[in-house]
């Protein structure tokens, strides 16, 4: 099974051999990038226009059918039928949805087609009818790519070393405290990041994807910021004219309540890749980008790895090759799981088990006692 797999001990201790994880490898490995890149077959890093759009097209459509359904039909089912119809809607279409937002993700990576200018207007299109700025997002996740399992540079749910641990998560480790702040994690944790980057990175100054003077920005792409807001900003105005024609509570149940399920998959699918027992981080004696981009892990999320266009399945194939196509990403998968042997990470858990047991176990990192690798950080929860 890989890292994700678990570790055979003794009968006598005291967790059974289900209870305890395995960990990933963290010594350097033996095998290159370039080792890992002949074992895939050559036309897997091919893009394709026609292709790629097949699935815009494909998603869009079953999209623009649910929203038909449920605003022609939900309103006339007798209460409390309507509640639970809308409900169901919220569900299908944010899953529909989450897998736009993939598509528009590919996009910021070049895997949408070999035109960048193709890519970023795709991608600007569908990023922003979901309000999420592009270019913005596009720059910081690059740099997430490129720093990944690092203490010090990593972009989004950098883990906290214990002496860094706040008062407040102290009090919450406890089970109403974990469902407190998973909730709170996936309602409000995408725009919050996205606003005053919580979770991510520290800097000097204030951080906001909005801002194209934000320390996360190079000179060369603040006027691209900018146009990220612009598209926001224009589909903030067109949902402010169908408010004022349909009513702010048919622009929620329709558009609204879809999105917000979006934005927790997309906290979910993220938190989960990154967050693992058996994940190292290292600090910059010890990082380096190959270590870094092996410490995610792929998850089964069942029916919805074929929604998400398996995002959350070939995650660890994707930061080692980014540009490639999702659509070629299991066969990929298949294709360097013997070259990585126990550095390839999946785990088969149920998603809201692990959901629960990483929110219980993943408090913060520390290095081993007597271990002499001291640049090597573990996640533990003993507070």
């Amino acid at each position: 099974m890989g890292a994700g797999g678990r570790m055979s001990i003794p009968p006598e201790g005291k967790k059974s051999k289900s209870d305890v994880i395995q960990r990933v490898p963290q010594s350097k490995p033996q095998f290159s990038l370039g080792d890992i890149k002949k074992a895939i077959p050559p036309h897997c890093f091919q893009r394709s226009v026609l292709r790629s759009f097949s699935y815009v097209v494909y998603d869009l459509t079953i999209a623009s059918l649910l929203c038909y359904v449920a605003s022609t039909y939900i309103q006339f089912l007798p209460n409390p039928l309507s509640y639970f119809g809308w409900l169901l809607y919220w569900i299908c279409q944010g899953c529909v949805l989450t897998g736009v937002w993939v598509v528009a993700h590919e996009c910021g990576h070049h895997a949408f087609s070999d035109y960048q200018w193709l890519d970023d207007t795709v991608g600007l299109i569908l990023h922003s009818s979901l309000l999420v700025p592009y270019f913005s997002w596009k720059y910081s996740h690059r740099r997430h790519h490129s720093n990944t399992g690092s203490l010090e540079r990593d972009e989004v749910f950098v883990p906290r070393v214990k002496s860094g641990i706040r008062w407040i998560s102290k009090n919450l480790n406890n089970p109403p405290g974990r469902v407190l702040l998973l909730v709170f994690q996936l309602t409000l944790g995408w725009p919050l990041y996205l606003m005053f980057n919580v979770s991510g990175r520290h800097y000097d100054r204030f951080a906001c994807h909005y801002n194209p003077h934000s320390p996360m920005y190079s000179d060369r792409e603040r006027a691209q910021i900018l146009i990220s807001d612009a598209g926001v900003l224009a589909v903030t105005c067109g949902l402010y004219r169908l408010t004022a024609a349909k009513g702010l509570a048919w622009v929620f149940c329709v558009y609204g309540g879809p999105l917000l399920v979006v934005n927790g998959f997309l906290v979910l699918i993220t938190y989960l890749q990154h967050t693992h027992p058996s994940l190292p981080h290292y600090d910059s004696s010890e990082w380096d980008w190959l270590r870094g981009a092996l410490a995610t892990v792929d998850r089964d999320w069942g029916i919805l790895n074929k929604v998400f266009h398996n995002i959350t399945d070939t995650h660890v194939s994707h930061h080692l090759f980014s540009t490639m196509p999702h659509y070629h990403a299991m066969e990929a998968t298949k294709a360097i799981k013997p070259i990585l042997g126990n550095y390839y990470q999946f785990d088969g858990t149920p998603i809201f088990k692990a959901m629960w047991r990483e929110a219980k176990e993943c408090i913060y990192v520390e290095r081993d006692e007597g271990d002499q690798n001291k640049g090597v950080f573990w996640y533990n929860n003993t507070l």
